[in-house]
């Protein structure tokens, strides 16, 4: 009787170990293979960052300390938090989406306009170009569907296929719910550039994107592309795909000035003093894409809090803010509605113009069209 209970707790022992031998050898073989994750700098072009008061030993780094780390009493305490199953954290119902047709983006107006895919994702129509601002359009954000939860709502406003042709797609840096493996892949064959930071075009390169068309950026770059004038400048923030790359590529937010109309787009980051500089260096804007979601007291340093993102567009001197960077994934474990709510708060104390706009309206750059409807509340 114990002989055959030792053999089967030896059977089991060396089931569970190879189990563990089968899934660590799965998961080199997925981080190593799969074309998700992109690729890292060459060492010639981290020969050239060095060069960079902003980058040392193979790593970018803030204008200011950030930490990012947790103690380990911190992180114990926030793994059961994540994972808890809060249905404040997903909408209750299905969320208003506009359908656009692809009759309605002919980009020869006068007037820039703007559509919200939710998220951070845009498409800027200005000076006659359709322009991309980090196009995530999948489903997930994540090297795999397995390993994230699913967007929001079940449509986009418009396939990536009906799309007109792109003129340029702007990258704020390359975490998942940002640079998209997927829907770079889908609209590369009707995009004419690529810009972005430092050391993001080695994912680009490795999806089959031609090197001459992908420009990369520094902070406080500047480029004229035909009558648009695009500036990079700083965020606080970090950057990496796989296990070992954090801050191996930059990060940062993007300037787009037209022939009319000044735009701000944040990308991702904590508050800071850059965007007093941001707003003094190329202000006032005439509309602030502001990030204001995914945030938590434990990481605020690279995440803004929603008070933060109405005083940052002070900061910036911007005419009219928009909260991005909520309504269509749970990466954090606020509420959805969450962010809106504290925005919309702050930015009436501090008097600053916002808007919420439906995903899929066109957002109209002449302050006619300040939607004042709150879709976010359950019918």
């Amino acid at each position: 009787m114990l002989k055959s209970s030792l053999k089967a707790i030896r059977k089991l022992f060396i089931f569970i170990l190879l189990s563990i031998i089968i899934l660590i050898i799965l998961g080199f073989l997925f981080v190593n293979l799969s074309p998700q994750f992109g690729a890292n700098p060459s060492d010639e072009q981290m020969a050239e960052f060095e060069k960079l008061e902003h980058y040392s030993n193979g790593e970018f780094h803030n204008l200011v300390p950030t930490s990012m780390m947790m103690d380990f009493k911190q992180t114990a305490k926030m793994i059961p938090e994540f994972f808890k199953n809060d249905p404040s954290r997903i909408p209750d119902f299905e969320i208003p989406v506009v359908k656009i047709d692809s009759i309605d983006l002919t980009p020869d107006r006068i007037s820039p306009r703007l559509i919200w895919f939710g998220h951070s994702a845009f498409l800027l129509q200005i000076n006659g170009k359709n322009i991309l601002l980090d196009p995530m359009l999948g489903d997930v954000p994540a090297p795999h569907p397995w390993l994230g939860k699913k967007r929001f709502s079940k449509e986009l406003p418009i396939e990536i296929e009906q799309l007109p042709e792109i003129d340029m797609i702007l990258f704020s840096h390359d975490h998942y719910d940002h640079l998209d493996y997927e829907s770079v892949k889908r609209l590369m064959s009707k995009t004419k550039a690529f810009y972005v930071p430092l050391g993001v075009g080695a994912h680009l390169e490795s999806w089959g994107i031609e090197p001459n068309i992908i420009h990369e950026m520094d902070w406080w770059d500047e480029i004229q592309v035909g009558d648009l004038k695009l500036a990079f400048a700083p965020s606080r923030h970090f950057s990496g795909r796989g296990l070992n790359n954090r801050f191996s590529t930059l990060w940062g937010s993007w300037i787009i000035q037209g022939n009319t109309h000044n735009i701000y787009f944040s990308g991702d980051g904590g508050y800071g003093p850059h965007f007093k500089e941001i707003g003094e260096k190329y202000g006032p804007f005439d509309f602030a894409m502001m990030e204001c979601g995914q945030y938590n007291e434990r990481w605020k340093e690279i995440h803004m809090m929603p008070e933060e993102t109405a005083q940052a567009g002070l900061d910036i001197q911007a005419k009219l803010i928009m909260p991005i960077h909520w309504a269509a994934f749970s990466l954090a474990m606020h509420s959805w509605t969450d962010p809106v709510e504290r925005v919309l708060k702050k930015a009436n104390e501090l008097q600053i113009p916002i808007m919420v706009p439906k995903i899929g309206s066109f957002i109209e750059l002449e302050g006619k069209n300040q939607e004042t409807e709150k879709w976010w509340i359950k019918p």
